[in-house]
Parts: C-alpha cells; structure tokens; sequence
C-alpha cells in the first residue's frame, strides 16, 4: 500500500511539473495545443507540425518552418509516387485487357479457320507466324495432338489395357511375395520403375499443388506415367518425365495426353535421352556446340577456358523440355513452336538463353556459370527470350542442322 501511495505521488508530481492534467490542473498547455489542431497525429513526421511541450523551449521561427518545408516535401513525394503507381497500375490493367483480347482474336482465328483445314492450312506463311506468336491456351492441346501426331497409332483403348497393367504391378508390388520378388529380380524389362513414379509425382510443379497427394491431378499423372512405363517397359519411367507428361495434363484429356506423351517421347532426341544412348548424346552435344561457336563466339570460348560442357546444363533442359526450367507459361510457348519444328527448336532455344545472358554469364567462373544455368531466373521476358532465338541461326558455314539418316543422329549437313 505504501509504495502505490509513492507511485501516485510521483505520478502526480510528474503530471505537474510537465504541464499534464492532475486533479488540480484540468487542462494542461499539451492539451490545448491539441485542440488547435484539426487531427490527431498518427505518425513521427506529423510531429513536426505541433508545438514543443510546454517545459520545453519553443521551437524558433526558421526551425518551425523548415520543418513544415521539409513536411510538405514528403507529402508532395507521397502523392508523385501514389499518382505514379496509379499510373503503372492502369498501364499493367490495359495491358493485360489488349493481351486477353489478342488471345481471343487468335483462338477464333485457330478455331474457325485454321483447325478445321489443318492439313492444308498448317504449314502456310500466315499459321507459321500465328504459331511463333504463341497458341492460345484454349486451343493449344489440340494443336499440340495435331502437330505431334500418332504415328504408333496408340488408341484410347490401348491406353486403359496399359493402365490395368500398371495398376495390377502397383497391387503385386504393394505386398510382394517371395515368387515375385523372384520373378521381379529376373526381369529383364524396367516395369520396376512403377515404384520411382510415385517419389517424383510429388516434386512435379510442387508450387502449384495441383499434382501433390490429394491433388486434383496426383492419379490422372500417377495413371499415365505408369501406363507408359507397362507400354514400353524397355525404356521404364526416368526422371524428368513427369514434367512432360504433367504438362500435357494441363492441356488434354488424359487418354489424349498418354498418346501425345508416348509419341513425344519416341521422337530420336527424346529417345536418345531416356534411353540414356552416351554415344548418340555426345552426337548431339557436338552438333550443338557447332552452331554455338558460330553464333555466340565470345560465349563459346569462355565456356571452353572455363571447361563448361554443354551435358552440365542441356540435359536438364532436353529431358523435361524446359518444362521444369522456364516458368510455366513461357516453357509452353517454347513447345508450341518444337511441335511446330521439331528437335531443332530445342537446341535453338538453348542457344536463345545463352545470348540473352552472354553479359551475365561471361562475368562468371565455372561454378556460377554452371549454378546459374541449372537454376534460371524466375522472371525471364518471354518476348526478349523469343527475339534472341530468332535471332539464332542454325547453320555453320553453310552447313544446317539436319539428321543422318542411318544412324538417326544430328549432324551439320551442307
């Protein structure tokens, strides 16, 4: 009790001696000054704008209007970069509307014209522009089916036989018993990949959620990477796939998306990498490194002082076909014009990032050159990206990228 009857006291004489309200002194100079005011101030820069307590020394003229200067300076600053935000807002709202707009006009164009005379119509001047330009997402897994084709003529039935199979391999493997351990052991085929599917389904775009566990389209990838590894158990499930086939998920119905993904992945190149064939990969580092001295000379040369082979970060790029590389939207783009061109196109490509980030990169030793190539910015401009691949040009000394026709392999053909 005594020591809260000291407290009060203290309290009291501070009130007092700084001019607050006590019980003898209602109203303190601090609260008229207050009252003077229009508002109460809400922050450390409004201060400037009141008066200094009363036990302390007024402020003198020029200090109280050099503060109310440098008050209506920030004030002024706060509403140039209001407006100026304002102003970046609306540009990005226009933007957006002229680009949702351009993509509706392209998806008519796709589907009243150019779809409905694909044979006739997918090679000619004005498609092959539309088609640089991008596929509108509407219309894209159909353009995709048609350009990728079917030439292992899978059918929609084939594909639910090769899912049975898959799911009777997952129930043997799910309580193995010591025959077909046995049998599994001895199996010269690579349907024992079914089990590695399962540990890569959850890494496949984890930022966007939709193919982990419990995921609207964790069994639609599950049920086709599984179905390709029964369909062709020579080749198995290798990582990297499920980015491809996840893709291809986003884009068509599921049976759809098993034939083009079967077809995608019997094409040489994807083939040769799977498949892991050293001989036919090294076939093609070679020719893709044919095509980088001649268009990026300074580049290529300091990745050879630095001893960066192209196998470091191409075959991250070619396995998942950027799909885990780019950003999505962009990495989409990217296989819009490979359905169009092929193998070819992925190579360009490369060569593409390489000029966009030859600045960059001919600053670098080899471990960053080699880290910032495994792991690609994660805002790349789609449209600077495409000026460099257009800019690349696939031929050395007159030579062009084409394909031996015995071994099936790249070379640089006059």
């Amino acid at each position: 009790i005594l020591r809260c009857a000291h407290v009060i006291t203290s309290s009291d004489e501070y009130e007092t001696k700084s001019g607050r309200a006590g019980p003898g002194n209602p109203t303190s100079p601090r609260q008229s000054v207050r009252k003077n005011l229009d508002f109460e101030p809400l922050s450390t820069t409004a201060l400037i704008l009141e008066d200094r307590p009363a036990n302390l020394p007024a402020k003198p003229a020029e200090e109280a209007q050099k503060h109310r200067q440098q008050y209506e300076e920030m004030v002024a600053q706060a509403k140039k970069r209001e407006l100026k935000d304002a102003q970046k807002r609306k540009k990005q709202l226009e933007d957006r509307c002229k680009l949702e707009e351009s993509i509706g006009t392209a998806a008519q164009t796709w589907n009243q014209e150019i779809l409905p005379n694909w044979s006739t119509m997918c090679t000619s001047r004005r498609v092959r522009d539309l088609w640089w330009q991008g596929i509108p997402p509407s219309v894209r897994g159909k353009v995709w089916s048609l350009a990728v084709g079917n030439d292992l003529n899978i059918t929609h039935e084939l594909y639910s036989i090769c899912l049975a199979r898959a799911k009777e391999k997952w129930k043997t493997t799910a309580a193995p018993t010591a025959e077909t351990e046995t049998e599994d052991a001895g199996s010269s085929d690579r349907e024992s990949s079914l089990e590695l599917i399962k540990l890569d389904i959850s890494r496949t775009f984890p930022q966007l959620c939709i193919f982990q566990q419990g995921g609207p389209y964790h069994d639609v990838l599950h049920s086709i990477l599984g179905a390709y590894t029964c369909y062709r158990p020579d080749v198995g499930y290798v990582q990297g796939m499920s980015f491809i086939a996840a893709v291809l998920i986003l884009n068509l119905d599921t049976a759809d998306a098993f034939i083009a993904f079967a077809n995608l992945l019997n094409k040489p190149c994807q083939m040769a990498f799977f498949r892991v064939d050293h001989s036919l990969m090294l076939t093609y580092f070679a020719a893709f490194e044919v095509f980088f001295e001649e268009n990026l000379p300074k580049l290529f040369a300091h990745f050879k002082t630095n001893n960066l082979t192209p196998d470091i970060y191409l075959i991250d790029w070619i396995f998942t076909l950027y799909s885990k590389s780019l950003p999505l939207d962009l990495a989409c783009r990217v296989w819009d014009v490979f359905c169009r061109d092929g193998e070819e196109f992925l190579f360009r490509t490369a060569l593409g990032l390489l000029r966009l980030y030859q600045d960059v990169l001919t600053c670098m030793d080899f471990i960053h050159m080699a880290q910032f190539l495994t792991r690609l910015p994660d805002l790349i401009p789609a449209e600077q990206l495409f000026q460099h691949i257009a800019a690349v040009h696939m031929t050395s000394r007159n030579r062009k990228w084409a394909r031996d026709p015995e071994r099936g392999s790249p070379v640089p053909r006059r």
